[in-house]
């Protein structure tokens, strides 16, 4: 906890989320407290991280958000196709088991945690109506992109008028597949036998899951939407990655956090 304090924390941010009212970040792994495996902007309440280490990174995000801390929400992601709108911070433990977030309510920002599953962000600047989801291939398969999107329309936005940013995600030349994996794919549609390519490893293939959210979110008439294009398992000085931790049998991982708030 004596790392030198930063104002702001190292993050990525994309021009289609940029417009008056409205701040977001996709933060990377860097300008944080947090030791070891964890080192440094660990945002994962759910790792085994030390809670105070947590807390002072959240911290820091919200303040280069322009929200209080306890209004920095992230929700305990399931993998689920659910979504709330919300208008307030929940109370301390009361975290809502779901996926994706909406509101049009100023000083919240919404955030969803990642380590090579896709963090959206979503914005109707025209309504003043954000979102935010975590879509893992489960998620996106699902519904919950779509979802987000219905939760925005019942508060009032556009869905043509939204723009939507994914975050770093595990990149398809890291996501080697089984064809169990595949089949379950090519049964909800035909067509998505094209998000698979032959890996070096004798029946498997990789996914592009970027691609595969790019597809969805096109696919629901969403207005525009943009790839950041970094792929956490590759990339190990900026962002933290599950599968990485899992090739190297490392006990635990850090989280990245992107969050987007009316301000």
């Amino acid at each position: 906890m004596n790392a030198p304090f930063r104002e702001t924390p190292p993050m990525l941010r994309c021009g289609l989320l940029t417009s008056p009212g409205v701040s977001h970040a996709f933060f990377t792994r860097e300008g944080g407290v947090s030791r070891g495996l964890y080192a440094s902007l660990n945002g994962g309440v759910g790792s085994n991280d030390e809670s105070s280490a947590v807390a002072e990174n959240r911290r820091r995000m919200a303040g280069a958000l322009g929200v209080r801390a306890a209004n920095l929400l992230v929700p305990y992601q399931i993998h689920s196709p659910d979504v709330l709108a919300v208008d307030a911070p929940w109370a301390p433990g009361e975290r809502p088991r779901c996926d994706g977030l909406a509101t049009r309510a100023r000083g919240l920002a919404l955030g969803v945690t990642g380590a090579d599953c896709g963090m959206i962000l979503f914005s109707d600047a025209r309504a003043q109506v954000i979102g935010a989801c975590h879509a893992g291939w489960k998620g996106a398969l699902n519904g919950v992109l779509e979802a987000t999107l219905d939760a925005m329309e019942k508060l009032g936005a556009a869905r043509g008028d939204v723009s939507a940013v994914l975050g770093p995600t595990i990149g398809p030349a890291s996501y080697e597949v089984g064809p169990e994996f595949v089949a379950r794919f090519v049964a909800s549609s035909p067509g998505y036998a094209r998000f698979f390519v032959d890996s070096m490893r004798e029946g498997h293939s990789l996914f592009d899951l970027p691609g595969f959210i790019g597809m969805r979110l096109v696919g629901a008439g969403i207005g525009k939407f943009k790839n950041l294009g970094f792929d956490t398992c590759s990339n190990e000085e900026r962002f933290y990655s599950y599968r990485r931790s899992v090739h190297r049998q490392e006990e635990d991982y850090g989280r990245l956090v992107a969050a987007i708030a009316l301000v």
